[in-house]
């Protein structure tokens, strides 16, 4: 099998490389347009959000850069953020039907990660040991498929602000929230929904929450991504109150990227693993 081409969407917060194509989301706010590429001014960002005082808006990427992305690839797989949060999937997978009817020797896998952050790049190494496996490429996606029923993400968030501001939460609740300073934490849902699992007071019981809960799911010390925004100082934390309890992860940690940044806000963590 030749090379198989593996292309993401800017929801994972992996950056490109040779190995790697990110197609961006756009974020508009207060009706200007911020592409989730790598001349993003994060801080430009985050401070447009932080006064807007009107509903954002994300946009996924059109299928002709979907199309642009699979220029030149036989085999190629193609994954997205939720599309419960996105119309990056239907996108994607219009631009697939397009590619192949063009290129009937040609050959795409297009996955809705129903996830966000860290768990899709927890994906994508898992397609990487397939990809270079001598796993046939008309069974990688019942592999993957397979594989996603063992991962998991968690989030701690620190404002509600853009959420209550797109309608995902009450601002009366967002409001409540920083003056007493809660964070929020919570998962992605079997849809793909980002859903609120406790509401606790102060970075402590946060990283106590989250610690539970990595038990329950099963969670065994294996390779791990803490993605935060702006946040590197709590980031670190957690990943010292996660090696007192299994002193053999893997943990990376890494800033993310403006999709994730738009609906997690400044000071949040993203936690994504597997429970193999």
């Amino acid at each position: 099998m030749d090379k198989v081409k593996l292309i993401i969407d800017s929801g994972a917060n992996d950056r490109a490389n040779e190995n790697l194509t990110v197609v961006p989301l756009t974020m508009t706010i207060a009706g200007k347009d911020f592409v989730d590429d790598e001349n993003l001014d994060i801080n430009e960002f985050i401070s447009s959000m932080e006064k807007n005082t009107e509903e954002g808006k994300t946009s996924c990427p059109s299928i002709n850069e979907w199309l642009e992305a699979l220029k030149g690839s036989e085999f190629a797989i193609m994954m997205t953020i939720t599309s419960g949060l996105s119309g990056s999937f239907s996108s994607a997978f219009q631009a697939k039907q397009i590619y192949e009817k063009d290129h009937p020797d040609s050959h795409v896998i297009v996955i809705d990660s129903r996830t966000a952050g860290p768990e899709i790049s927890v994906i994508l190494q898992e397609i990487r040991k397939l990809v270079n496996s001598k796993t046939r490429f008309v069974d990688l996606e019942q592999k993957i498929s397979d594989y996603k029923t063992h991962t998991h993400l968690l989030f701690v968030l620190k404002s509600l602000h853009n959420l209550a501001l797109n309608g995902r939460v009450n601002m009366a609740v967002a409001k409540v929230a920083k003056v007493l300073n809660i964070d929020v934490v919570g998962t992605a849902s079997e849809e793909g929904k980002l859903e609120p699992l406790a509401k606790v007071r102060g970075i402590k019981r946060a990283f106590k929450e989250v610690l539970k809960l990595m038990s329950e799911m099963k969670y065994k010390g294996g390779n791990l991504i803490i993605d935060h925004c702006k946040n590197e100082k709590d980031a670190e934390s957690l990943k010292a109150k996660i090696l007192a309890f299994y002193p053999e992860a893997e943990i990376k940690i890494r800033s993310m990227r403006g999709l994730c940044t738009f609906y997690a806000e400044e000071g949040s963590l993203m936690v994504g693993f597997d429970d193999l």
